[in-house]
């Protein structure tokens, strides 16, 4: 029986550290690992065309500026501002893309609902008890026949409080019966789904 304590979500006090100690910690717009994973999510997107989308986690906007292409607006958040700096300067061009300073589950667009939620790189950051609260906001937001993208690495980091595949699993537990399971792709580093709200 594991007695570890269930770890808090990683604060944003933890990300101005990261983005002070590097501008692109994650090596987003260089990686080729990052560049394959972001053309699979959007090869694995349902549809051609998204009226109204979420991008939860945008860091520094490579994904976001890709999935602006696809939407009519985008409404990207993260929690770090120098990362949004440099997604507002990325996306400069890109009118349909809105770009806000948001923690999810604590703060969330409540006036919204969405036909594309993207999560990418970013559920583990949260705690077992913010990714359920997060996840039932994510589905009561979600458009009847919207898509719901989840895109994790599935490697073991200390610092993060849930692995990539809790965070899916734990998703594809709570959605059964309200979602149809559209696409499972396993690679050897990241884990990608997606689901459609019925």
């Amino acid at each position: 029986m594991n007695d570890e304590p269930a770890k808090n979500s990683l604060a944003p006090e933890y990300f101005e550290d990261v983005y002070n100690a590097n501008d692109d910690p994650w090596n987003f717009a260089a990686s080729e690992y990052e560049t394959r994973k972001y053309a699979a999510t959007i090869a694995a997107l349902p549809f051609e065309k998204y009226e109204a989308a979420f991008e939860i986690g945008c860091s520094i906007g490579v994904l976001t500026a890709q999935l602006a292409e696809k939407c009519e607006s985008l409404l990207a958040i993260d929690v770090n501002e120098k990362a949004l700096r440099q997604a507002r300067q990325r996306c400069r061009n890109l009118p349909n893309v809105q770009l806000k300073k948001m923690q999810i589950p604590g703060e969330f667009p409540d006036d919204k609902n969405f036909d594309l939620i993207v999560v990418s790189e970013v559920g583990y950051y949260l705690s077992v008890e913010d990714w359920r609260r997060a996840r039932e906001k994510i589905i009561a937001h979600l458009k009847p026949n919207g898509s719901v993208v989840l895109v994790h690495w599935t490697h073991f980091v200390a610092d993060y409080p849930q692995t990539g595949d809790a965070v899916h699993d734990s998703f594809a537990k709570f959605v059964e019966g309200q979602t149809r399971h559209l696409e499972a792709r396993r690679t050897e580093d990241y884990r990608l789904d997606v689901w459609a709200k019925l």
